[in-house]
């Protein structure tokens, strides 16, 4: 069997596997209860979970791997229109642990460097564009097609009591349950506002169980991180065609401390007690030092932005309690901080872009605002009194 053979088979078998486990992500996000478990992914421990079950979680998993698909060919096209080697999708299945979606994404992977700036920079834009076309179709059709309002007491018979008063009486009051509430941003408030019947808008709290908006949420949030305007993340490219090598590392570097300065507000503040700070702020530091580390600065330069993110976060919360980040995109910043870095290679043949081309770029930018939720996901826990 060839190396070539065996490659596909892998591909093939990775598709089927991110098909099953985003299938049965969408049946316990979309079909399951709005107060996610402690272990939401209890389908695969219930007897009473059946095949029409698994199918019904098709409503997720098939516009939410269509828009990934889609913004992967978008690159897998694009480099072959320009003879660049490359390989077909890796896609990533994730297991079934709480709170998954299925998926952490997909990966091509080009097979020869690309050494001119146009191309970089085409095959670069080529996979969000795609992809973002294909999710403003996905939501389009999710919010002219909402179901009536009653069909959360088909989720959730016990509201059904409580009329569309519903919410007044159940988020927040149930012991060992964590309350999920779906954020938003600039394009999805634009289709509630624009194109949703106003009557048939869910409640934030039970977007998860609308799989149409929910996928494509969950996709603009992925079309988002990948045009950050960092390192070879797609933004990246597009940045570094738009404003050259130079330019790009100064502007990349500022986003990334902007980032991880958001990300990380009210995860240390002074009203923790003494002892935890004492703990707990190293180690914050520590950590944002590792992250720093991909800007390629000398350790004393790290260590002192390190410090400085630090303070301003600490200030800031003393100033601002009540305005917190999102600590899940620490984790993001890591992966790039480590693994992806934040400056992008110069290329070997530096060309200056068309104004087609460029207008292209500032519009994967503009998409990449639109698209960007501060607050993706908020998950709470009611407090026992």
């Amino acid at each position: 069997m060839s190396k070539e053979t065996k490659r596909i088979i892998l591909q093939v078998g990775l598709f089927i596997l991110t098909f099953i486990t985003t299938t049965l992500a969408g049946a316990s996000w979309c079909y399951g209860k709005t107060y996610i478990a402690i272990v939401p992914f209890n389908i695969l421990v219930d007897d009473t979970f059946t095949l029409n079950d698994f199918w019904s979680g098709l409503h997720f998993s098939v516009p939410f791997l269509l828009i990934l698909t889609v913004h992967e060919f978008g690159h897998y096209l694009t480099a072959k229109h320009n003879r660049i080697k490359s390989s077909l999708p890796y896609y990533i299945p994730m297991p079934p642990i709480p709170f998954s979606i299925g998926t952490m994404g997909a990966i091509i992977r080009l097979r020869q460097r690309v050494s001119s700036l146009k191309v970089n920079f085409d095959i670069g834009i080529a996979g969000p564009l795609a992809g973002f076309v294909m999710a403003l179709i996905i939501l389009f059709y999710g919010f002219i097609n909402l179901p009536p309002a009653e069909y959360i007491f088909e989720i959730h018979p016990e509201y059904e009591q409580y009329g569309f008063d519903y919410a007044a009486h159940v988020y927040g009051n149930q012991e060992g349950v964590i309350d999920v509430v779906i954020g938003k941003n600039l394009l999805f408030l634009f289709f509630e506002k624009f194109v949703a019947d106003p009557q048939r808008m869910p409640n934030p709290h039970e977007i998860m169980h609308y799989p149409y908006l929910f996928s494509g949420f969950l996709a603009l949030i992925f079309t988002a991180l990948n045009l950050l305007p960092i390192g070879q993340l797609d933004g990246g490219h597009v940045l570094y065609g738009l404003v050259g090598y130079k330019n790009h590392k100064l502007i990349a570097s500022g986003v990334f401390i902007a980032f991880i300065f958001y990300a990380g507000l009210g995860l240390v503040h002074p009203l923790q007690p003494m002892g935890d700070l004492i703990f707990y702020a190293p180690a914050y530091v520590i950590f944002l030092v590792l992250c720093l580390r991909g800007l390629k600065f000398s350790n004393q330069s790290t260590i002192m932005i390190a410090l400085l993110i630090f303070a301003g976060q600490f200030v800031w919360a003393w100033l601002q309690p009540s305005v917190n980040g999102f600590t899940g995109w620490l984790l993001f910043a890591f992966i790039i901080g480590r693994l992806a870095g934040v400056d992008h290679p110069p290329a070997e043949i530096e060309e200056k872009l068309d104004t087609n081309r460029q207008v292209l770029g500032w519009i994967a930018l503009i998409i990449f605002v639109i698209c960007f939720s501060p607050y993706p996901i908020e998950m709470t826990a009611a407090i026992p009194e």
